[in-house]
């Protein structure tokens, strides 16, 4: 079924003063990068990323002939920006209440503008590049999107975590990677245990890489946890599982601290479902109206 991005009048002409039918979004990662419908910004010089991402909006609003509703996640701030972008360059922030009602018309338009796996295709092309920034930039922001959208749990929410974590790995930053591969191991745990033992061995690769004492007894504890869960369901089936979970057991019991600590409890499934967001998500402040560098008047935009 096909459906037109653009709000029409009765004379099938575009409505200036409809209400958005799609929503775009942006997103800006702590170290400044940006990203609009899950494409890298080039920042020529000092340009503020609000600045960056109004003008992309907008010349999608002048495209329609249409306002425009865009959702920005700022991770240096921890804030979520709400948007109207209008044809005129003018835009205004608005509240959560005020935001696009669910719709089932509205999220099939969105999704075949901007289809999640293509963004996935497009990282992935990136990482194949060594591109790595790119594409780590461009994970985060497409998890953080459908994280907000669909829920942690969604299963392109934890792809999208899951790429995240592996090309966090590539890029050597082990930390985040077994944060990143924990958290879709935990949420796997909770919800489909018979899926969890590949997230295990992922976020197990990753740990086996930190350095950090305190993190590798910490994230060990979880991890041995998981394997012993896995093991008592009669789910490790590999040899190759079996190994990785005495390779956890034997550096945690080296480290000599295997019993200060309890292992955390994973949540029954019936819990898990009831999670929104999981710990390893720094929390993102509530959106408000009137966030001023979102706030232009009309003609501000760049042609």
């Amino acid at each position: 079924m096909s459906h037109s991005l653009t709000p029409h009048n009765k004379g099938n002409l575009p409505a200036l003063n409809a209400p958005p039918l799609i929503r775009l979004d942006a997103y800006v990662a702590e170290d400044g990068s940006t990203v609009v419908n899950g494409h890298l910004l080039v920042m020529g010089g000092m340009r503020p990323a609000n600045e960056a991402i109004l003008d992309a909006v907008a010349m999608f609003a002048r495209a329609l002939g249409a306002p425009v509703a865009a959702t920005v996640i700022d991770r240096r701030l921890r804030q979520i920006a709400r948007l109207r972008v209008y044809p005129d360059g003018s835009s205004r922030t608005i509240a959560e209440e005020e935001d696009l009602p669910p719709g089932r018309e509205r999220t099939i338009a969105e999704e075949e503008a901007f289809p999640p796996l293509a963004r996935v295709e497009r990282i992935i092309q990136h990482a194949q590049r060594e591109e790595l920034h790119a594409a780590f930039v461009l994970a985060g922001a497409l998890r953080e999107h459908l994280t907000l959208r669909r829920g942690a749990e969604d299963e392109l929410s934890l792809e999208a975590r899951a790429i995240e974590a592996y090309i966090a790995y590539l890029r050597g930053d082990y930390v985040i990677s077994t944060a990143l591969a924990l958290t879709v191991a935990r949420i796997r745990c909770g919800i489909d245990l018979n899926r969890a033992a590949p997230e295990v061995v992922r976020a197990t690769a990753a740990w086996q890489r930190l350095q950090d004492e305190g993190q590798i007894a910490t994230r060990g504890k979880e991890l041995l946890h998981m394997w012993e869960r896995l093991s008592v369901a009669g789910l490790l089936k590999e040899p190759s599982h079996h190994a990785m979970a005495q390779a956890v057991r034997t550096r945690i019991e080296r480290d000599g601290r295997h019993a200060e600590v309890p292992p955390p409890a994973l949540e029954p499934a019936s819990a898990a479902v009831q999670v929104v967001v999981p710990p390893e998500d720094k929390p993102l402040k509530p959106t408000r109206r009137g966030i001023r560098r979102f706030t232009r008047r009309p003609g501000r935009a760049d042609a």
